[in-house]
């Protein structure tokens, strides 16, 4: 294969069926399913189209996506859709960067609770952060946040943390000011270690307690409540990582971030170097290294690609990206709208463009781009074909009995 044709599809082609196999009693049905869906995606398997070009008559067919969220290839069109109604969300202020990292030991024991101890990760990061700000010796606000789940290492190791993109400020208690925290610091992160790690220590306690915790293999000792006990007691006093980043560079930053971050998924397609006789070679960044090397290269055996990539598929429903504090879902347009009154933002509350008088003035909104575009011409190309996907054929209208 040519340089940068490799596909995570590919390997899972070449390698899956036999894996599969030996695996069969280790696999969960949601892992079975993405590897199932990553292999047929773009493929006749799934039907598709064929298209016609407008301009210079170019025929080509289509296969349609399997859309699954641990997709490689399907994620960009989902990423896009995803900020083009994010947009409508930021405030004209800076933005920061929050990261929660869980420990190592319950990395550990996270990959068989994921929903549980991935909930937690959620709930809790999203507390802390609200419970600092509203704090009057600190930020005395109410904030919003947004939280996106990675649960990978560069390497594909397993290990979950969450990214957290936070408007520098928030809406007084009584929701009639604008708070601004300081300018270029938002809350100090020794603060929200300390409280994250005690809140969500407490948490996995209870979560032991209510039974919602399952344990296999070396820590299957951990159901006993003493022997849980005497596992968490180093957690709680290590240092947990939690850190804040510089603010981006304006709008456009926090919306590129979002693009790169948002629906992401373990490794990207452009990240694979080679497969052969060696195994899977890909590209990674060793995060401990500081010096000019930390880009390097690894090579794993197809299988122990294959496994790792499996290690992050969610549970079912599970949602990976989430919304809290003033930009929780069921508030978020009255909060924002009422951010921006505050803020005096020249910007239409709900859909982040000048508003009607300040467009009149203005030059015409192009046309919808295409939704498919000639690769030789440029033109629009139209569906002239379609094609089911394999096995499944058309279902006639039901047959109406005649009376007796």
């Amino acid at each position: 294969m040519g340089p940068g044709a490799l596909e995570v599809a590919d390997i899972l082609r070449a390698h899956g069926s036999a894996w599969r196999l030996a695996q069969r009693t280790r696999l969960s049905l949601g892992q079975l399913k993405v590897m199932s869906a990553i292999e047929q995606c773009r493929t006749a398997a799934l039907g598709g189209h064929v298209l016609r070009c407008e301009g210079c008559g170019h025929d080509q067919t289509a296969y349609n996506s399997c859309r699954n969220r641990h997709c490689p290839k399907c994620q960009s069109s989902a990423a896009r859709r995803w900020l083009e109604a994010r947009q409508a969300d930021l405030l004209p202020v800076d933005y920061y960067h929050v990261v929660f990292t869980l420990p190592a030991p319950i990395s550990d024991i996270a990959y068989y609770n994921k929903a549980v101890i991935y909930g937690l990760l959620f709930e809790i990061a999203a507390e802390v952060l609200g419970t600092i700000a509203a704090d009057p010796r600190h930020l005395g606000a109410q904030v919003g946040v947004t939280l996106v789940l990675h649960t990978w290492g560069s390497a594909l190791t397993h290990h979950p943390h969450v990214h957290g993109i936070v408007p520098g400020g928030g809406l007084s208690p009584d929701g009639q000011r604008w708070v601004a925290c300081k300018p270029g610091f938002f809350l100090p992160v020794r603060v929200l270690s300390r409280l994250f790690r005690r809140r969500f220590l407490e948490e996995l306690e209870r979560a032991h307690r209510a039974g919602q915790l399952q344990f296999f293999g070396e820590y299957a000792d951990l159901a006993d409540p003493k022997s849980f006990a005497g596992w968490l007691a180093p957690l709680r006093q290590c240092e947990w990582v939690v850190y804040a980043k510089r603010p981006f560079a304006g709008p456009k930053a926090v919306l590129a971030y979002l693009w790169r971050y948002t629906h992401r998924v373990a490794i990207s397609n452009s990240r694979l170097v080679a497969m052969d006789e060696r195994g899977v070679t890909f590209r990674w960044k060793d995060y401990r290294d500081k010096g000019s090397t930390r880009h390097k290269t690894m090579t794993l055996s197809a299988e122990e690609f294959m496994r790792r990539f499996l290690l992050h598929v969610l549970p079912g429903g599970f949602h990976r990206i989430r919304h809290f504090g003033l930009l929780a879902n069921a508030i978020r347009r009255e909060n924002l709208a009422k951010a921006r009154e505050l803020l005096g933002d020249g910007l239409s509350p709900l859909l982040n463009v000048p508003s009607t008088d300040a467009r009149t003035t203005m030059e015409p909104a192009k046309t919808e781009r295409a939704t498919f575009v000639c690769s030789h011409c440029g033109a629009a190309m139209l569906i002239i074909e379609t094609f089911l996907r394999a096995g499944q054929s058309i279902r006639a209208p039901p047959v109406v009995k005649a009376g007796p």
